[in-house]
């Protein structure tokens, strides 16, 4: 079936049940697709040695990628059919570093949507709920 024949939310729960592939970028950070419904997704997340800064911590590009798929497809389950989205603003703030080789989860959910901007916010938080970092995102949608 061509992928531009379903839906945002039926793309993503389609991903998450395992009948459609997951995007390469989930094996680059290590997540998973474990929810999605309108307006809302939750990905499953765990940051290994091959994220690591010069220091030996997790590199907040490793934040910053996760939060950017969760508030993009928080966005995306919002989509017809054909109708794309691209991120244009992305504001990520770390309030804890993120530990490495622990399971985490994050989330992601619609504040806004229009016929030409949806707007986000996505959190990653430890299994026991400890904020470790927040974004808000603004996703020009893209019509054909």
């Amino acid at each position: 079936m061509n992928l531009n024949e379903y839906t945002g939310l039926e793309l993503l729960q389609a991903m998450a049940r395992g009948d459609l592939p997951a995007p390469s970028i989930t094996k680059t950070m290590p997540m998973d697709l474990q929810e999605a419904r309108e307006g809302y997704v939750r990905f499953g997340a765990q940051a290994d040695e091959r994220h690591l800064n010069p220091m030996g911590g997790v590199h907040g590009g490793f934040a910053a990628t996760v939060l950017d798929s969760v508030t993009g497809c928080a966005v995306h389950t919002m989509l017809e059919a054909g109708v794309g989205y691209g991120t244009v603003d992305l504001n990520v703030k770390m309030v804890k570093a993120i530990p490495r080789d622990t399971p985490l989860i994050a989330e992601g959910k619609v504040l806004h949507l229009s016929k030409s901007i949806g707007v986000s916010e996505g959190n990653i938080r430890t299994i026991d709920g400890v904020l470790l970092a927040h974004a808000t995102a603004t996703c020009a949608i893209l019509r054909r």
